[in-house]
């Protein structure tokens, strides 16, 4: 049995595994990734957010397509088919593949195919893939090996009118009805995909408003524009069980009603990839759902084993988990840039988007903040009335004293981007961080970026 010899053994090739597997080389390890897929990227190049936010960008687009007035000179609008559409996410998949293998040969980290298997803390046994049966010893192992949906054992997810969030970037149809089970943030952004398809969707929520940790503003406009869409959305509803025939899917919930559509997707929580990993020779175990647990070094209970992104649970975001990757490498060679990934922007691919950062209006409210709010309706911004996109608002939480920045929230059109100048203030401290940047800032005009200065000038007046 051949046995190679590491500094860094990384498992997993996704975000998080890349993010160690550079930092470490770049700092002078001699690393290597094991990946049970025959191609680098995780589960986020390849079924969750490149495929899903490719597919919704090309929804957006036959949307304006459908809507815009303009179009018209054109042609009628257009109807297109889920596959039809999905080929575009196929060829942004395929440019990240090839880009992200790029990077492994070009810092020279040997990529090994196949399944980990610890044999001790120090030693892992690769099974099946083209490199079964070797051995890779190191004094450090970081586990990056991602999660998966969680499947119910009482649904039957091989019958071919019901899917997961995975197994639904295979759907070869356009379902005329779909039900859709779970409203947190997968669920919510393919309720938005296929409503804006034309797809009649019904959105089950077991809790009682979506997204909680959202801001309740932004929670109802997006409740709001989901039910403009076409979508229903049911709260507080728990399923009772699935049955799939040959012509749809019959939903019973725990409240007595019934549901059917042509087809079913389930998106209720995410299990960590840990159950053949060997972790009992290690001596570690996981949360009930799969997870492992995490000091602030991303260190394991077990000396020099480390785990980091999706497998550690929140927040379970490709942006947090490359940079939880970058930290514990660079813990693990005592560099300055270690941190602790606590301040992460949240992006909500839905149509319109959804992002924001910092404190919530419930938040500083229980806390007892004297908090004041400066509001920027996007249908009121001469860039987004020039662009269509005038759903939305941005909304700055502020110290009514200090004027320091607390919160930003965003709905509408490009969002996730827009966040990241009020999150660039917020990180300055002291006094950067104040409402008076953005009143004493010049911003281009026509500009999104300008709601920022506008936001500033309304929260100025409710101040007394």
């Amino acid at each position: 049995m051949a046995e190679h010899h590491y500094d860094v053994v990384v498992i997993g090739a996704g975000p998080a595994g890349e993010g160690a597997a550079m930092n470490a080389t770049k700092n002078g390890c001699r690393v290597a990734t094991i990946e049970d897929k025959q191609t680098v990227g995780g589960n986020c190049t390849h079924w969750g957010t490149i495929p899903s936010k490719a597919l919704r960008h090309s929804v957006k687009q036959i949307i304006t397509f459908n809507t815009n007035s303009m179009f018209r000179d054109i042609g009628e609008p257009r109807w297109f088919s889920f596959p039809r559409v999905l080929q575009h996410a196929e060829k942004v998949m395929a440019k990240q593949v090839k880009l992200r293998t790029q990077f492994y040969a070009r810092n020279r980290v040997d990529l090994f195919n196949g399944s980990a298997y610890f044999l001790d803390k120090n030693r892992i046994e690769i099974r099946g893939g083209t490199r079964a049966n070797e051995v890779l010893r190191a004094k450090t192992i970081v586990v990056a090996t991602g999660s998966r949906p969680y499947l119910p054992p009482d649904v039957n997810f091989r019958h071919h009118r019901i899917y997961n969030s995975d197994t639904i970037l295979k759907l070869s149809h356009t379902p005329r009805t779909l039900i859709i089970y779970g409203a947190g943030v997968i669920g919510s952004e393919y309720a938005s995909i296929f409503a804006g398809l034309g797809v009649k969707v019904d959105l089950i929520n077991p809790g009682s408003r979506l997204l909680t940790f959202l801001d309740d503003e932004i929670s109802d406009a997006l409740s709001y524009h989901l039910r403009n869409n076409g979508v229903l959305v049911r709260h507080n509803e728990q399923y009772e069980s699935v049955d799939g025939d040959d012509h749809g899917v019959v939903v019973s919930l725990q409240s007595g009603k019934k549901l059917r559509a042509d087809a079913f997707l389930w998106c209720n929580g995410r299990s960590g990839n840990t159950e053949r990993l060997g972790l009992e020779n290690v001596g570690l175990e996981v949360n009930s759902r799969g997870q492992l647990q995490v000091d602030e070094h991303y260190k394991t209970e077990v000396p020099d084993i480390y785990a980091v992104g999706d497998v550690i649970g929140w927040p379970s975001l490709a942006s947090a988990a490359y940079d939880q990757g970058r930290s514990a490498a660079s813990d693990v060679n005592g560099d300055q840039y270690f941190r602790y990934i606590a301040d992460v922007p949240t992006g909500i691919y839905t149509i319109p988007e959804i992002s924001s950062v910092g404190k919530t209006e419930k938040e500083l409210t229980d806390a007892k903040v004297p908090y004041e709010v400066g509001q920027a309706f996007f249908k009121d911004l001469a860039r987004a009335q020039i662009t269509g996109d005038e759903v939305g608002m941005l909304k700055v939480l502020f110290h009514r004293e200090s004027r320091e920045i607390l919160g930003i929230h965003c709905f509408g059109d490009q969002a996730a981007e827009i966040v990241h100048i009020g999150q660039a203030i917020m990180n300055q401290g002291g006094e950067a961080n104040t409402l008076n940047y953005f009143i004493n800032t010049t911003f281009n005009y026509p500009t999104m970026a300008e709601a920022y200065r506008v936001a500033a000038l309304n929260g100025l007046n409710r101040i007394f």
